[in-house]
Parts: C-alpha cells; structure tokens; sequence
C-alpha cells in the first residue's frame, strides 16, 4: 500500500510506493530522504545521473515468473564496460527483487536470507563453483565498480557506498544466476535468473529516438 508524506526539503508530496522504503528521493527538488520510523529527513540531495540508454525508468511495469512487478527505484553504477543499472522491483504480494540492467543484459533476483558462509574477497577465483539449492553455481566475472547514484525507493540508504565495490556473479548450466555483493559485511548473495527483455512484457517504458 503506497503512502504519502511531505518532503522535508521542499514540503511538496511525496509519495511512497514501497511501505517498506527506508531512502527515497523528492522528484521535485532532489533532496535525500531518509525514513525514520515515521519521521523523515533530509541528508543531502541526489547526484545527476549519467545519460541513460536503457528503455526502462522508474515506474515501468512487467511480469517475470508469473508476478507483477513495478519499477520503483534505481543504483547506478560505473565499471570498465560503462554503466550499469540495478532497478528496484515491487511485486504485487509486497515483496521485492532487482533487475540488473547491463549493456542490453538483463537478470532478475532476490536477496537470499541466511545465506551461510560466503567466500571472501580474496577467494575469489573465476572458475569457483559453488553449490546451493538452486544448483550448481560457476563464478563467470568478477567485476569491479563504484556506486553513481540512485533515484526513487530503495531499501537501504547509500550513506557510506561511495568507495569501490565488488559484485561477484555466477552462473549455472541452464539460466539460473547469483551475484555476491561485497558492498555490505558480510556480504549478501541474490539469486534470480537470467531473462529476456521481451519475456519481461515490460509497460510505461522511456519513450526516444531509436527506440
């Protein structure tokens, strides 16, 4: 069930799409909302984004597994390939997910609660494989990135992921995928799979030249 408050920047209404959204941002003056309990405050206010390619903007709505879903935040971060985008996904039933958004390349995940023991930084080795209740899982890349900035709901706040971070990402045989995110400690494992964009039956996509 989606609330309303005021911006503590601006005052304007904002509304909250997400009950459970601990950071948001003000579509009208761009302060950084952090939710309290039920006070807000402002703690800065967003960085401008890089030119976004991709067709898919905060409100998109799609399906994947047989679930609705809405489009109702953004990271973005910046690698060797460019920029990638992790949108925040609410489900109808309330619950939430990611949608990795990378040079036209598209996978759907969930965080995994009590993941166990994960390997750390320094054991990281491609060609690793690991073995977990969705399958057997190959660690294909490790990637190297720095968070941008975010838009929209999120629910977490970004204080302190400005420094360089690493995304481990894995595959298994068919088209199951996880990332381990080293952004956190200890760090947290999403496990999804991989998806086409028309399978995603994506609607109120960003509408431009070329597309």
């Amino acid at each position: 069930m989606s609330r309303m408050a005021n911006c503590p920047g601006c005052g304007a209404a904002v509304q909250f799409r997400f009950a459970q959204a601990v950071q948001a941002s003000c579509p009208y003056c761009s302060s950084v909302i952090v939710r309290t309990n039920v006070d807000l405050e402002k703690v800065g206010e967003v960085a401008a984004l890089p030119p976004d390619p991709s067709p898919i903007q905060l409100y998109t709505e799609g399906i994947v597994n047989g679930k609705g879903f809405m489009v109702v935040g953004r990271l973005t971060y910046r690698y060797e390939q460019g920029f990638w985008n992790e949108w925040h996904l609410l489900f109808g039933d309330n619950t939430t997910g990611w949608l990795a958004d990378a040079q036209a390349q598209y996978a759907v995940s969930t965080l995994v609660e009590n993941p166990g023991k994960l390997p750390r930084r320094d054991e990281l080795q491609v060609g690793r494989q690991f073995n977990w209740p969705n399958g057997r899982f190959t660690l294909t890349h490790i990637t190297e990135a720095r968070y941008v900035g975010f838009e929209g709901e999120l629910p977490f706040t970004t204080a302190g992921k400005h420094e360089d971070c690493v995304f481990a990402d894995l595959k298994t045989d068919t088209a199951a995928f996880a990332t381990i995110d080293y952004s956190e400690e200890p760090p947290l494992l999403f496990v999804g799979r991989i998806v086409a964009f028309d399978d995603l039956r994506l609607t109120n996509l960003k509408r431009f030249e070329g597309w």
